[in-house]
Parts: structure tokens; sequence; C-alpha cells
């Protein structure tokens, strides 16, 4: 059997620039806004130097708080192809709203739903199950496709988020669920209801809660999630995307497991890695995300 090929997929989003990494952090462009991040895989020095690491309008620091230069912004927006996404600096997190490597999967899922055309009515439209879906990139993506879509997750401030971005991006009567749940309660739930989909995706945590307190770790409940993902597949499911962070895992791990996950359906699997390429020379790859796709 020939190995697998591992493909590794770069983002090409004018909106976002990386531009510099190292030691431990990354320099980036989020639409005019210069800001400075942590980052635990840019292990190497950077190439800039350090006076334009020094014109950051702000920098995350102490892992707790923002530090802004006058004139800084804490919201703005951005656009990717007709999306317009809330981008913020928030007390909380490092993270903004948008995972910038993502963007080759936004257009995977954009081209796909492309194909079908937007139906009328919504029962027309493939349907897409979007679980851990954070704050709805994904989710509005496949439906400005004109996929009907199903978004998970288990945060409330996130759901609000990514319905806050379904209004700016004028998405309001586009067919989408919003479900505030744990995914695997929720999936369970549709397999017995007899609720099928032809597309799903998927970005588990390692770790995290559900809203009523579940605790949820990767490596005890994927392969039970990807069992019930499976029961509640249409007959021709088009493809199932997962993504992950957990620096113990593998693309061939995610891989194996789709294979498991699909056994006796035709299709094929790919795997690979997410990297933001940054705009020095050389345009060094800073990897960030694993990824494995079946496509029927």
């Amino acid at each position: 059997m020939p190995l697998p090929t591992i493909q590794i997929l770069s983002s090409d989003w004018p909106d976002y620039a990386l531009l510099d990494t190292g030691r431990r952090r990354k320099l980036e462009r989020f639409g005019k806004q210069t800001i400075i991040r942590s980052e635990p895989k840019a292990w190497w020095e950077p190439m800039l130097p350090e006076t334009e690491w020094n014109c950051a309008q702000a920098v995350h620091v102490d892992d707790d708080r923002w530090n802004l230069t006058p004139g800084a912004v804490r919201e703005w927006t951005m656009r990717w192809r007709e999306l317009t996404l809330q981008t913020k600096l928030t007390d909380s997190s490092k993270h903004l709203g948008v995972f910038p490597e993502q963007s080759p999967h936004w257009e995977f899922i954009y081209a796909q739903g492309k194909k079908f055309g937007v139906r009328e009515k919504a029962e027309e439209r493939p349907r897409l199950l979007n679980l851990f879906g954070y704050t709805g990139v994904a989710t509005l993506a496949a439906a400005a496709a004109g996929y009907a879509v199903t978004h998970v997750d288990a945060s409330k401030p996130s759901v609000n988020w990514a319905r806050h971005n379904q209004k700016l991006s004028g998405l309001d009567s586009a067919p989408i669920r919003w479900i505030l749940d744990d995914a695997v309660k929720f999936v369970r739930r549709e397999v017995r209801r007899g609720v099928r989909y032809d597309a799903i995706v998927l970005d588990p945590p390692s770790f995290g809660r559900g809203p009523d307190g579940e605790v949820w770790k990767v490596e005890f409940g994927l392969t039970e999630l990807l069992e019930l993902c499976r029961e509640s597949l249409s007959d021709r499911p088009l493809f199932i995307l997962m993504t992950m962070y957990n620096l113990e895992a593998s693309s061939i791990m995610l891989g194996t497991l789709l294979e498991q996950m699909m056994r006796g359906r035709p299709g094929k699997v790919s795997i690979g890695e997410l990297a933001l390429a940054a705009e020095t020379p050389g345009n060094r790859l800073l990897p960030l995300s694993l990824w494995a796709r079946w496509e029927g």
C-alpha cells in the first residue's frame, strides 16, 4: 500500500499576513492592525529586526492581558469573500475570533458548496454539521455557499459571536441552526432522531467543558464521536473534514481515524498540516494544525 502524502496547506487571505516569527512569538497583521502573540512552535530566531516588532499596535503578554499603543483599537472587522467577521482583543484570551490558518478549509467548504448551487428551499440544500464551531467562520462560509448548516459549540460567548458575524455578513435569512450543547450529546440525539448530514466539519479541542460542566478529553472522546458521526451521515455523504491542534497527535493518526470511521464506504482520505508562510525571505513556514479529510 502506498504511503500517504502529507500535504501542507497555507493561507492566502489578503486581509491577514504573518509578518515574522521567532523566539516563541509571532508578528501578525489582522486587517490594518499589527499584533504580537506568543507562539510555542516558533523556536527559531526572528528574521526582521526588533524595530519592526516594536511597531506592533497590540501585544499579548503574561498570558492574560493586552498592551495597546495609543490609537490601537480593541474591535474591528475583517473580510473573507462576502463575509464580514468581527475581530477583537478580549481580556480572557490571546485569540481574536478567527484562525487564519483555517482559511484553506473555508475555501474547500465554499468550493464544494458552490458545485450544487444555492437552492431556494432549505430542505433541498446539502446539510452540513459543524462541531466545535467557535465563532462560526466555517459555518458562514458554508451558508454563503449554499449549505443548510447546523453549528454546535458548548460556549455561549462563542455562539453569540458567531451569530453577530452572521448579522454583519448579511446572512440573517441563511438556514443556520445555532446549537449551544455538548457535541457528543448533540450528535447522539441526532442519531436517535434520524437526522442525517451530507458533510461534517469538526475541530475538537484537546480539553473542554460542555455547557453543563461535561468534561471533554480528545484522547478518550474522539473515537466515540466519530462513530456517532458515521451514524449521522446521509446515504451519499460529500466529505468529512477534521482539524486538531493537539501536540501529541499527527496527521497520519487523524487519517487512520477517518479511514476507520468510513470503512466500507467508497472514498479517499487526504492528510496534512495547516501552516502560515511569513512574509520574510524564504517564506518561513509556521506549522499550526493537523488535518484529515475524507471525500466521497
